[in-house]
């Protein structure tokens, strides 16, 4: 309950800012003999100020201890603010019983200057301490999180972009003065450590982390970040940001240190020009046409079995689907995928319980882009079900049985680029035959050796 009053801090705030510094006008003013009719509202106008600004210190005090906020400012906000309630109290106690000008103008001055400093702080605890100045700085088009990197390979990922769009975009809320959701994403340890809700980013697994779960919720959710107030990360960020995760969320390495796929280099262009981007640009592998929103009563079902359905972009309602930690997979949860058919585009369906007569639930969904059925029981027989996906670009059937007869089926799938077959049935002689049959896809076979280079070392040594 204390944390929940110190939330009307920002409404109590605004009283002792208006009506004290209106007093202090009406102070000086009525020591002209024009305006000395105005000596006979000061002192309501000091009690309610002085009254507002004793609350405002209270609630004020409350919100600090909530933990969102920590530093020096913070200290000397609160001192500062204790300084302007107590200054109006005297102020008011004295102002009927002082007949020097002198003092009554030295007193409201010196509070008009408390009001103003303390006024200042909270900003900068709100906004940032560089508030007032970030607009007159120059770091790249207006705009851009992200300065232009000149030479993008041997920048490095964290330090060159990542650290710089965070900092615009979040510090405000999670910097060294304020930690909303007791979350700080200024420095490397914290970010790895996350906050109230858990970790922020899980390396290797940006569609797990929180940090990207809430930046693609919907612009109205209360939990989507960046609130919509303000500036909103463009897809060539959040891309950025999915692709520093999925690579282990490095912090020391450059860029060309990492997998570069080809949806990364529009990214890496943009990076290098400096270029800000505020358009939803779709990504090749979603849907122009748009749908309608899946109800949250739906979508509660799905995280109620350890679903994680998540929005693919910022600017859609298609979703993604990973079903990697559901413990079952009967008739409810086949009919739960049927009800998102028309908005589900990216499925991952890694999960033991997964068979054939599941696939039957995906033949419908229509949009679908990407399928992952990695080590599930699925078999040819089950391929069947996805012969009429024509908008199907990347399947993953590497752990399963599936053999060069199920592969077969894929035929009609025109749009099919990648096919990932490691530890599968298919033999190595089958190989020419698949790339015969699906001549523009992209055969993924794994077993990859990484040649070792002369200065490689295979000896550990002890620290």
């Amino acid at each position: 309950m204390l944390d929940f009053f110190g939330r009307f801090h920002p409404v109590f705030v605004h009283l002792p800012i208006g009506i004290l510094l209106l007093a202090c006008i009406c102070i000086l003013l009525s020591f002209k003999a024009r305006f000395v009719n105005l000596k006979h509202s000061v002192p309501i106008m000091l009690f309610l100020g002085a009254l507002s600004a004793v609350a405002s210190c209270i609630t004020g005090y409350l919100l600090a201890n909530g933990g969102d906020y920590d530093g020096k400012l913070v200290d000397t906000h609160q001192w500062m603010g204790i300084s302007v309630a107590i200054v109006s109290l005297i102020l008011l106690a004295i102002y009927k019983k002082v007949k020097s000008n002198g003092v009554l103008g030295t007193i409201a001055i010196v509070l008009v200057a408390l009001i103003s400093i303390t006024g200042h702080l909270g900003g900068s605890l709100t906004h940032g301490s560089d508030y007032l100045t970030a607009p007159l700085k120059s770091d790249g088009p207006k705009g851009a999180a992200i300065p232009a990197i000149a030479n993008v390979q041997e920048a490095f990922v964290y330090q060159n972009a990542i650290q710089p769009l965070l900092k615009s975009r979040c510090y405000s809320c999670h910097g060294s003065e304020k930690q909303k959701g007791k979350l700080r994403l200024d420095e490397e340890a914290y970010i790895l450590k996350g906050g109230e809700d858990g970790n922020a980013l899980v390396k290797g697994k940006a569609e797990e982390s929180e940090l990207i779960k809430r930046i693609l919720l919907p612009l109205n959710d209360e939990d989507h970040m960046a609130p919509k107030e303000k500036p909103q990360l463009t897809n060539n960020e959040i891309e950025l940001l999915k692709w520093w995760i999925n690579n282990g969320a490095d912090f020391k390495k450059k860029f060309k240190d990492l997998p570069q796929p080809a949806t990364l280099k529009p990214v890496l262009a943009s990076l290098e020009k400096g270029e800000n981007t505020n358009e939803a640009v779709k990504s090749s592998d979603i849907p122009t046409e748009e749908v309608g929103a899946v109800d949250n009563s739906v979508l509660k079902k799905f995280t109620d079995a350890g679903i994680a359905v998540i929005p693919v972009s910022q600017h859609t309602n298609y979703l993604s689907a990973n079903f990697v930690n559901a413990q079952l997979m009967g008739k409810d949860m086949l009919a739960l995928i049927k009800s998102i058919k028309k908005q589900l585009i990216w499925l991952k369906l890694e999960n033991k319980y997964v068979n054939d007569q599941t696939l039957a639930a995906v033949k419908d969904c229509s949009h679908l882009s990407r399928l992952s059925l990695n080590y599930t029981a699925v078999t040819d027989a089950g391929l069947t079900e996805l012969k009429d996906l024509d908008q199907l670009q990347s399947l993953s059937l590497v752990g399963t049985k599936v053999t060069v007869r199920g592969i077969n089926q894929l035929k009609k799938l025109q749009k099919l680029k990648y096919l990932y077959i490691y530890q599968t049935g298919i033999s190595k002689t089958d190989l020419a035959n698949i790339k015969r049959l699906l001549t523009k896809v992209s055969l993924d076979t794994g077993n990859y050796q990484v040649p070792l280079l002369a200065q490689d070392t295979t000896v550990v040594k002890a620290p």
